[in-house]
């Protein structure tokens, strides 16, 4: 499996987060952490991107039938 690294641009756009969020859930462990590329550089793994947002559509149709 090939794996893609998605910079913060693109991790903002898919999940329509600001930064400060997307740190703030990574900072209480609610979100997938990045992965440091070199010393000021940074991405997320789209799967892991991807499966947090496929977690978070389970739990709320979930919710909506409970």
């Amino acid at each position: 499996m090939t794996e893609t690294f998605l910079r913060l641009p693109a991790v903002k756009k898919r999940t329509g987060f600001e930064s400060s969020q997307i740190y703030k859930l990574i900072k209480q462990g609610k979100f997938p952490k990045q992965i440091y590329l070199g010393p000021q550089s940074v991405a997320w793994l789209e799967s892991e991107v991807s499966d947090w947002m496929k977690e978070r559509i389970r739990l709320s149709r979930n919710e909506e039938q409970g």
